[in-house]
């Protein structure tokens, strides 16, 4: 019996383990955001950032801060609401890590030279609208396909999930690219991409989730991670 006892002990143990790794992290509640801070900054950059009405948002007309998450993260799933202005652009990257200073002159972190990007864009009305730069797409590298992406002023759902060296794109509830980072097929965009003379893009893992500030308006709701 005494065998018995202790083996449903250990099952106990190691089930709940295992729904612990597998519950949502709540990065922004629609009001919190202890989870989040200015890039290369210990506190959250309200004088570039405001939460209201259950979102965080860029301010315009200051100098842009890109925001980050504390926490670090490898393998993961993450979940999020997002809308964007007109003529605006963002994106969300991860495995980020806070090495370069702010750029000067605008403030944002150099990052997208470094990370990979899932962008969020105005498609309609942002001056460069090319596909594998538009919104859902792995920035300058895939363009997304099947993509049902909703007006401007409306909010989108995503989906990005990283896996070992698997990474899926979804938006509004569908798969719009998936690639394997360090594979042929994604060393051979990269090498005819802006991103062709840094040979360390996308090679550094785990690191932080960023949100950008690009300027313009974008909000972000629901924010919640995952890990794997």
């Amino acid at each position: 019996m005494k065998y018995l006892i202790l083996l449903i002990a250990v099952f106990t143990v190691l089930a709940a383990c295992t729904n612990n790794n597998n519950e949502w992290e709540i990065l922004f509640n629609g009001n919190n955001v202890d989870k989040l801070r200015g890039y290369k900054m210990d506190s959250f950059p309200y004088d570039a950032w405001e939460v209201t009405n259950g979102t965080i948002s860029t301010k315009t007309d200051v100098q842009n801060v890109d925001i980050v998450t504390k926490k670090v993260y490898k393998d993961f799933e993450l979940n999020f609401e997002w809308k964007i202005s007109k003529a605006g652009n963002s994106g969300v990257f991860h495995h980020v890590q806070e090495i370069a200073d702010q750029e000067a002159g605008n403030g944002n972190s150099p990052n997208w030279l470094n990370d990979f990007e899932m962008q969020i864009l105005d498609d309609i009305d942002f001056h460069d609208n090319a596909p594998v730069r538009s919104a859902g797409s792995l920035y300058d590298l895939i363009a997304p396909t099947n993509k049902k992406l909703k007006p401007v002023g409306e909010y989108n759902t995503a989906k990005l999930i990283v896996k070992g060296n698997r990474v899926e794109h979804w938006l509004n509830g569908t798969k719009v690219l998936e690639y394997e980072n360090e594979s042929d097929g994604l060393n051979n965009l990269l090498s005819k991409s802006k991103f062709k003379d840094n040979p360390d893009y996308g090679k550094t893992k785990p690191g932080h989730i960023m949100f950008q500030h690009h300027g313009q308006k974008v909000w972000f709701k629901n924010i919640k991670i995952k890990e794997l």
